[in-house]
């Protein structure tokens, strides 16, 4: 099942990537490979699925990273492990090596050190405001 994941990455980042628009969305998705209670007796990503959080609560997987363009095309993805943090550098970096202008991401997003650092490489990230 591993190489699958990687025979399915090769042909999505070299044949159906689409164009950055000036527009951009990033955002997130959890992959459980299984459920919560069945953790300990997992053992085909064993080692390489990760316990995380969502905002739906925990599980044991991974995540998908996303930028797609305006019209819906993919800009780039990573699958990290299950407990990655969306606004890790090096998840943010590689996916908008090739983007510029306006990105829109979610409230999971927002963090002043990754806007200033997207800033300088001429992206503008746009988050919904924090809660307080």
């Amino acid at each position: 099942m591993p190489n699958a994941l990687c025979v399915i990455a090769s042909f999505l980042s070299n044949t159906r990537m689409g164009k950055c628009s000036g527009i951009s969305f990033i955002d997130s998705t959890i992959l459980k490979v299984c459920d919560n209670r069945r953790i300990h007796s997992h053992k085909v990503f064993k080692n390489i699925a990760q316990r995380g959080k969502s905002s739906t609560g925990w599980f044991y997987g991974f995540k998908l990273h996303l930028v797609i363009n305006d019209r819906g095309e993919i800009l780039s993805f990573m699958i990290t492990p299950g407990n990655v943090d969306d606004r890790n550098s090096k998840v943010i970096f590689p996916l908008v090596k090739n983007i510029y202008d306006k990105l829109f991401g979610d409230r999971g997003y927002i963090s002043q050190s990754l806007f200033e650092s997207l800033y300088e490489k001429g992206i503008q990230l746009i988050t919904k405001l924090k809660r307080i």
